[in-house]
């Protein structure tokens, strides 16, 4: 990816944060019943309705609910925390297959300790936003180091976003 792929913030739920504000205002966002607890705190906050689709038996995502029509958008933790349980890349080129038009955002702050990262698939999906932290596998909490990546137009919208709020999130250690 290049480096106008690349949106960066103040730890991993800031970039969610403006995420959700830039992509999903419209419709019903849809991400797992049982997942990072501040995705339905963020639809709150943004006034954004949402679907949370159940699991299966075993606590895995349940693929049906994410490959229906009718969303605005799809959150998907991958690895998904609490439940560890990943979605092979294959099954996360479905889901965005199945959404053209919808923004399909992969949370990926749990990746390195199993999964794949689906970065790999920005240049195929011009919907696919991956989001990052600095701050579980590279040990770096205390630096508050999130990031983005993702297609330039989805960039793009997080940077308005971003700019009109705060423009300046990151302190000059993080910025290196």
């Amino acid at each position: 990816i290049e480096p106008e792929q690349v949106f960066v913030g103040n730890g991993s739920d800031e970039v969610l944060a403006t995420a959700f504000q830039a992509f999903f205002g419209d419709g019903t966002l849809r991400f797992p019943a049982v997942s990072y607890s501040f995705y339905p705190v963020y639809c709150g906050l943004y006034q954004i309705p949402y679907e949370a689709v159940a699991m299966t038996e075993d606590f895995s995502v349940n693929l049906a609910g994410f490959l229906k029509p009718g969303s605005r958008g799809i959150v998907l933790a991958n690895p998904n925390a609490p439940t560890t349980r990943f979605l092979p890349l294959g099954t996360i080129e479905r889901i965005l297959q199945a959404h053209p038009d919808e923004v399909v955002l992969v949370d990926e702050a749990y990746v390195d300790f199993g999964g794949e990262s689906a970065i790999g698939l920005i240049g195929k999906y011009d919907n696919l936003l991956v989001v990052q932290t600095l701050s579980k596998s590279r040990a770096l909490a205390g630096l508050r180091v999130g990031f983005a990546a993702g297609s330039r137009e989805l960039i793009e919208g997080l940077d308005r976003v971003k700019n009109s709020f705060n423009s300046y999130t990151l302190d000059r250690l993080a910025i290196a």
